[in-house]
């Protein structure tokens, strides 16, 4: 009994000092914890993606955004690359075809003849069959466009059409914001690279040629990704450019090779109606190869018609590529009109 009457008065005395160290304890962890629990602007900032990287991944570019894309090859651009080929030893292009047919071993060689006879026979690499064998495809593109024929259709090389886009769009200080018009824009070779530099719905076309606006809307736009461009493409020979709307004025009109295939009376025709959907002062006209319309009536009777319908010619231009072994002539005419 004495040893638990001695006992009491100290325990008495420790159960507080516990309940203390305790609460002191808990205390000193809270000190720690609340600034990590805090709502602060800077842990939010860290952790959340903010509105404009979650605008670059799920929209398309917007026209600022676009600005910042050069239109011309430097030659710092052909520096660089002739690097990248020299340290993969690709600084020397082979001689013969023997040679070119030596690099594709162990990949199949066909023409394109022979790949159409397989994508007709065979339906591609991979196909339903069976019952399966309807086109899932919410749009089937023809095997005549899948393997390209229709970038064998200009005599000139494909890629001259990014040649093209550079000249015009430096030429005319182009921006993502202006409105573009092609007189025979054909497959696109030229028109894709002004459809992905400007701001969608600001490239128009008018083409007469039922292969070429097949190859076009139904291959080239898809697989470039571009229909979110809304580019303007519209079937039509007889120079009628109401179908793109009214009031519509253009940066720049380019006809490239085109005026070649028509007659002299309908080109005027549709050179009036180009005149009057220029943009006054800053507008121009591209065309290349010759003026031959405009020879033909002599210089004085043409400078006249064109005064008349408020332009003005400006003289010859000839860009010379520095990488597709092409150079084009245009002639610009501008605007007169203030």
């Amino acid at each position: 009994m004495v040893l638990f009457a001695t006992a009491s008065p100290t325990k008495s005395v420790a159960i507080p000092s516990l309940l203390l160290l305790s609460a002191a304890s808990g205390a000193l962890l809270l000190f720690f914890l609340l600034p990590s629990l805090s709502p602060s602007s800077s842990s939010c900032s860290c952790s959340c993606p903010t509105t404009s990287t979650m605008t670059t991944v799920t929209t398309p570019a917007t026209s600022s955004s676009l600005k910042s894309i050069p239109t011309l090859t430097t030659q710092d651009d052909v520096h660089w690359l002739k690097n990248l080929l020299v340290r993969n030893s690709l600084d020397v292009a082979p001689l013969s075809q023997a040679e070119w047919h030596t690099l594709r071993k162990g990949i199949n060689p066909r023409t394109r003849a022979q790949q159409l006879k397989d994508l007709l026979n065979f339906h591609g690499i991979a196909h339903y069959k069976g019952l399966e064998g309807e086109n899932h495809t919410a749009l089937p593109c023809p095997g005549e466009l899948l393997v390209e024929e229709h970038h064998s259709n200009y005599g000139e090389p494909w890629a001259g059409g990014r040649d093209i886009f550079e000249f015009l769009a430096s030429a005319t200080n182009l921006s993502p914001s202006d409105m573009v018009l092609e007189i025979g824009c054909g497959t696109l070779r030229v028109g894709l690279h002004f459809i992905q530099y400007l701001d969608p719905n600001h490239f128009h076309c008018l083409e007469r040629d039922k292969l070429s606006l097949m190859a076009a809307l139904r291959y080239e736009l898809p697989s470039r990704g571009l229909l979110y461009k809304r580019p303007l493409i519209i079937k039509g020979e007889d120079m009628d450019f109401t179908k793109f709307g009214e009031g519509v004025l253009y940066d720049l009109i380019y006809a490239s090779a085109v005026f070649l295939h028509i007659p002299d009376d309908l080109v005027w025709v549709g050179i009036e109606r180009l005149a009057a959907r220029l943009k006054p002062g800053k507008g121009r006209i591209f065309v290349t190869h010759n003026i031959k319309f405009c020879r033909r009536l002599g210089e004085e009777e043409c400078t006249r018609r064109l005064k008349n319908f408020g332009l003005k010619y400006v003289g010859l231009q000839t860009h010379d590529s520095l990488l597709f072994n092409h150079y084009e002539t245009w002639y610009e005419f501008r605007s007169s009109r203030v």
